[in-house]
């Protein structure tokens, strides 16, 4: 495979940075003062917030939701530093499905391991695409030529072992592939990925819609399928679920709590992620962001992560990023069996 660099630094350093949890954000994990509110006609308890992303990429979930949190009547403040100038006391940190894909290539503990899952807020729905005058005129076509030939048919997106690159494994898991020939070149961005795929470097790519839908609108390149349960509803373009690939996956962002947190101050954070992402506020903010909503809080969450976490392994060692064991799980939020 190509693109593979050297693995990072170890997994229990990784995820102090991917989950925001440095020594001070930490030390907030009790809840200080609360306040009797009825944002959103729920009158509960409410332990004052510091809502902090877990990194860059994950800033301005971090904004949106902390915003909708004010406007709910939520002490939410947004950054570490906000939130300790403010004396918010409860540490919510926003991360997601490439801190938890980085985690387990650096050989580390899960995120149920090193936080306490509070909710899924939102996801960012993936495309696949070809060059416009690519030969391949549709997903089944696509997936003919990964089935028969996968160490022939070259592909592209984000950095390895990343959401772009689980895409494809899931892909290739779910119509019989062999993940470990799977052709694969990660980019830095999504700019580059672009280049390459029109240079000819790549038969497809798979990327953020968002990072595509320029070219899609150009016609520069044309959308094989989206990687979402349903169809975006302005784009004719088919799911991979009615392509006959069985996969159902997002780039999801979640709210996580510091390892160790009280039931007081975790069932207080729940409520709050609850209301927030249950809200019409939070669907018009994804909606502007062009992100997918898809709410589960508390318990359901913690659950339901257990089994992406599986999954995620379980592809990664499709892939040969990690030692082979016998997991199967491909199927995401629209599963019957919850995976």
């Amino acid at each position: 495979m190509r693109g593979y660099g050297e693995r990072g630094p170890s997994r229990r350093r990784f995820l102090v940075w991917g989950l925001g949890l440095a020594a001070g954000a930490a030390a907030c994990a009790a809840g200080c003062g609360t306040e009797h509110a009825g944002g959103g006609g729920v009158d509960a308890l409410r332990t004052r917030f510091s809502i902090n992303p877990g990194g860059p990429r994950w800033a301005r979930a971090g904004r949106a939701f902390a915003g909708v949190a004010r406007a709910a009547g939520f002490m939410a403040g947004g950054g570490p530093e906000a939130g300790r100038a403010a004396g918010f006391g409860s540490a919510i940190t926003l991360t997601g499905l490439p801190a938890l894909a980085a985690a387990e290539l650096n050989n580390a503990q899960s995120l149920l391991d090193d936080a306490t899952p509070l909710a899924r807020l939102s996801g960012e729905v993936e495309v696949v695409v070809v060059p416009d005058g690519s030969p391949l005129r549709d997903f089944d076509d696509f997936g003919a030529q990964l089935l028969a030939r996968p160490g022939q048919t070259p592909l592209a997106g984000g950095p390895q072992g990343e959401p772009d690159h689980l895409l494809f494994g899931l892909i290739a898991r779910a119509l019989g592939a062999d993940g470990r020939q799977v052709d694969y070149s990660g980019y830095p961005s999504s700019g580059e990925a672009v280049t390459a795929l029109l240079a000819g470097k790549a038969a497809a790519a798979a990327g953020p819609l968002r990072d595509w839908r320029a070219g899609i609108g150009r016609g520069r390149v044309r959308a094989l399928a989206v990687s979402s349960a349903l169809r975006v509803p302005d784009l004719d373009v088919p799911t991979l679920l009615e392509c006959g690939a069985r996969v159902d996956f997002a780039d999801w962002v979640g709210a996580f709590g510091p390892a160790g947190m009280s039931d007081e101050s975790r069932d207080s954070a729940v409520r709050m992620c609850a209301e927030v992402i249950g809200s019409s506020a939070w669907e018009a903010a994804c909606q502007a962001a062009g992100w997918l909503p898809i709410p589960l809080s508390g318990d359901d969450f913690a659950n339901w992560l257990d089994t992406e976490i599986a999954r995620t392994r379980a592809v990664l060692r499709d892939l040969g990023l990690l030692p082979t064991a016998k997991e199967d799980t491909t199927c995401w939020v629209s599963c019957g069996n919850g995976h």
